[in-house]
């Protein structure tokens, strides 16, 4: 369905991101800023996102949640991204348009630098989308397309490693981990990250400014 306003509601999400790439050491992209390239020259990734609250306009996003795959040819920051969308099937027509134009960043704020770096928005689709936490373990599964689970990274004292007060567009905390699982079945691309680079973060989006 079509949403009127798009690019001028209001709208926010607040929860928590979770990302696997196929970097082999962690993500240079959170300290550079997408100026340096990734470790094998090119990202593929697969992210989601839990929704703990959430709204455009007066459509309520809260408890849902979306499962993102990316396809970027070079450094992040040179666009050419190629980006699918999952969205939970739980949500109403008004939310899943509500998350769409999120994501697809027709909707502004947070996520707007979609629209400027995703050459190819290769749609969004209803799926089951399941986000779960076990422990320390983060897992995404999303129908038969994304099977995915990562951990922190222990650091001193056993805590987590956490890059903080970094102007990542995501968050400015980043919580380092490691995939146990990364696999992948969607739109011809058949990839497997176990073992690679993930990271965490507490988000906090907005827009349309």
């Amino acid at each position: 369905m079509a949403l009127d306003g798009v690019g001028t509601t209001e709208w926010s999400i607040k929860g928590e991101l979770i990302l696997n790439c196929n970097c082999t050491v962690f993500c240079p992209c959170v300290v550079s800023l997408g100026k340096h390239p990734p470790t094998e020259g090119y990202c593929q990734a697969w992210s989601g996102v839990r929704i703990d609250s959430g709204h455009y306009g007066d459509i309520d996003l809260s408890g849902l949640n979306v499962g993102l795959v990316m396809d970027i040819p070079g450094n992040m920051a040179r666009g050419n991204w190629k980006v699918a969308a999952y969205i939970d099937n739980r949500a109403s027509d008004e939310a899943f348009a509500a998350l769409e134009a999120i994501f697809s960043g027709a909707a502004r704020g947070t996520t707007g630098l979609f629209k400027m770096l995703v050459g190819e928005f290769l749609g969004a689709e209803r799926e089951d989308v399941s986000f779960t936490t076990e422990g320390n373990a983060r897992r995404l599964v999303v129908g038969k397309k994304i099977k995915g689970e990562i951990v922190p990274v222990g650091g001193n004292e056993g805590k987590d490693m956490v890059i903080t007060n970094t102007e990542y567009w995501m968050g400015p905390d980043i919580t380092v981990a490691t995939a146990t699982q990364g696999r992948v079945r969607s739109h011809g691309r058949v990839w497997d990250f176990d073992g690679r680079s993930a990271e965490i973060c507490q988000i906090d989006w907005h827009g349309p400014k």
